[in-house]
């Protein structure tokens, strides 16, 4: 895989992408929407409902999840006093509805980017106004990787080393490929 960001005239980014990087592309935005989850009551125009809508209190079980919406006070795994704990959930309750809709709004503006591919290879422009879009999406699915690989700081280095045979292999290449993808938009978007 070798698709990577480069600047673009007006200000955005272009990526080159052949149908499988697309298509794999696709795919993991596809499943991170559906880790997501759609919003409370479904999809709704009611804004006034939207505006009142309260979200979850309680801190989700998945670590994938919990990487993608960490509680606000208390580091990851830490225990927390009773203070802590409730400030983490109203925290939780007023925030973590509209953090999972810019994430929805994230996955789907890269979703709909590489559905104007049609299923093939191509060039796909970003522009400037969309980057940052990219730039979340593509992180939120490298959390999510990194989540399910159990990855550390510690150990990024020695997922280069891992045998053929290894079965988390695919995943690997994929949570590394992100990186690169990542760390390339942020260099298109610097300029």
């Amino acid at each position: 895989m070798a698709g990577l960001f480069e600047s673009a005239a007006d200000g955005g980014a272009a990526i080159p992408l052949d149908e499988f990087e697309a298509s794999i592309l696709r795919s993991l935005e596809v499943q991170m929407l559906e880790l997501i989850g759609p919003p409370p009551g479904g999809e709704s125009d009611d804004p006034l409902a939207a505006l009142f809508a309260e979200g979850p209190s309680e801190a989700p079980e998945d670590p994938a999840l919990l990487r993608l919406f960490p509680d606000a006070y208390g580091g990851p795994g830490a225990p927390k006093d009773a203070e802590a704990a409730e400030m983490a959930s109203e925290f939780r309750r007023y925030t973590e509805l509209d953090l999972r809709a810019r994430k929805r709004e994230d996955a789907l503006a890269v979703v709909r980017a590489l559905d104007g591919l049609g299923g093939e290879g191509g060039v796909v422009a970003v522009g400037a106004a969309d980057c940052p879009r990219w730039l979340g999406a593509l992180n939120d699915l490298r959390l999510t990787l990194g989540s399910r690989l159990e990855v550390s700081e510690e150990d990024e280095d020695g997922l280069y080393g891992l045998p053929e045979d290894d079965p988390r292999k695919p995943l690997v290449i994929a949570y590394l490929w992100l990186g690169a993808m990542q760390e390339s938009l942020l260099e298109a978007m610097i300029g």
